[in-house]
């Protein structure tokens, strides 16, 4: 597997309806091949705004959406960590190709690149 490659980082828009990416953009060539990042249902595939998406419901009220991609799995169906949900399309989503990764849980954006680091642990004192 290649290494990832951020183009875009997430940047949290300061209210709901303000500015800002509310995703990651991640270096990607159409054909390029997007697994699922934790197991999860297909809640939506489909075109939103003229590009094809993707989107999955995970445990904890987590949606993760991918696009530009082209995807062979329907609503409902369940997917596992690392099988792969889709392929990126075209037209590219930036310059020189990318996926738009994005996260959120409710209606609050998240960092999807937080998905992928491992938890802190902390170890507190015991009173």
């Amino acid at each position: 597997m290649a290494p990832l490659v951020l183009v875009r980082r997430f940047e949290a828009p300061s209210e709901r309806w303000s500015p800002g990416h509310r995703g990651a953009d991640l270096r990607a060539a159409a054909g390029a091949t997007v697994v699922a990042p934790h197991d999860g249902v297909v809640a939506f595939v489909g075109m939103v705004a003229g590009r094809p998406v993707l989107s999955l419901d995970h445990d904890g009220g987590l949606r993760t959406t991918y696009e530009p991609v082209t995807s062979a799995l329907a609503v409902g169906q369940r997917v596992r960590r690392g099988q792969q949900i889709a392929t990126v399309a075209g037209p590219p989503h930036c310059d020189g190709g990318c996926l738009h990764w994005g996260a959120r849980v409710g209606e609050t954006y998240r960092d999807p690149m937080s998905l992928l680091r491992p938890s802190v642990v902390r170890l507190l004192p015991v009173p």
